[in-house]
């Protein structure tokens, strides 16, 4: 991939790819911060890509999410905050996760199925794509996302 059309690519969905980051960790910074990760990490391997740009690129995003959470405990947050109504975000690729009951809903479901969800709703990713940055099978994914509707359902309806 030549230089050119990797930065073609990312100004193509760098603002996806931070909605989803911060849709996963609640936080812009932290997004704003696994984003620059991962673009670094897809440039340096971007000789050898072949494919669908945009699934390759969430997968190393996801990839740099999970190594930050390995590396540090979450907080513990309380839902009932009204900080925890809302991301923090201040430009349009962010607005989308203003809805503060939503968003709520999806911190309290687990990791795996809020991310498929994200995926699959928020960034209109096919469920093999979704399986492919998941690294899980099609099924799998399928299974987190009937399992998070109905989690999300749940939590909206309190």
């Amino acid at each position: 991939m030549t230089r050119e059309r990797f930065i073609s690519e990312v100004r193509a969905c760098q603002g996806r790819l931070r909605r989803f980051l911060a849709s996963l960790c609640g936080d812009r910074a932290l997004a704003d911060d696994l984003a620059q990760e991962a673009l670094v990490r897809a440039y340096v391997m971007s000789d050898r890509f072949k494919g669908n740009f945009r699934a390759y690129l969430f997968r190393i995003a996801y990839n740099c999410f999970i190594d930050d959470r390995r590396r540090v405990w979450p907080p513990a947050v309380d839902l009932h905050t009204p900080e925890a109504l809302h991301v923090a975000s201040g430009d349009e690729a962010d607005a989308a996760f203003k809805h503060g009951q939503l968003q709520q809903a999806l911190s309290r479901i687990p990791e795996k199925e809020r991310t498929a969800i994200v995926l699959h709703y928020f960034e209109d990713l096919p469920v093999k794509d979704i399986a492919t940055i998941m690294d899980c099978p099609a099924g799998t994914v399928k299974y987190y996302l009937s399992v998070g509707r109905t989690h999300l359902k749940d939590y909206l309806r309190l």
